[in-house]
């Protein structure tokens, strides 16, 4: 993707973004933000027992980058597993929106998939306690 076709999708994601505003009955929410330049964002989740992501959205406020980059995230995450999302890494950014921006804007093309992680992660927890509970009240 050239500069500018990059520009046009970033600019397109902060204009109409993908999944934005607050999920009822999310399974779990996971707020973050970049106290650097003011990026917040809240992540909402949810995923069936399978771990596959169900519903997903994020609210928030920011910078161009950091609000459109979270809804490219978040509409790539769509239909993954818990386990999928955790794997992602950071290469995963740089492939979306090339290594110019990650580069020079590092804090604001990263919130929205490590605030993703953080919300696939305590989910994820938060179902093992509950699982392990129910085992150790079945023996």
């Amino acid at each position: 993707m050239n500069h500018d076709e990059l520009m046009d999708l970033i600019l397109e994601h902060y204009k109409h973004p993908k999944n934005r505003g607050p999920l009822e009955n999310a399974g779990v929410v996971q707020k973050g933000g970049n106290p650097g330049c003011g990026d917040i964002i809240t992540v909402y989740l949810d995923a069936g027992d399978d771990g596959v992501v169900r519903r997903l959205s994020f609210e928030g406020e920011g910078c161009m980058v950091s609000q459109a980059g979270t809804s490219i995230i978040l509409e790539k995450a769509e239909g993954m597993t818990l386990s999928e999302i955790e794997a992602m890494d950071p290469g995963t950014v740089t492939e979306i929106l090339g290594k110019r921006l990650v580069t020079t804007r590092p804090g604001c093309t990263h919130l929205g998939l490590n605030t993703l992680k953080l919300a696939a992660r305590k989910l994820r927890s938060e179902r093992d306690k509950i699982r392990a509970a129910s085992d150790t009240n079945l023996s």
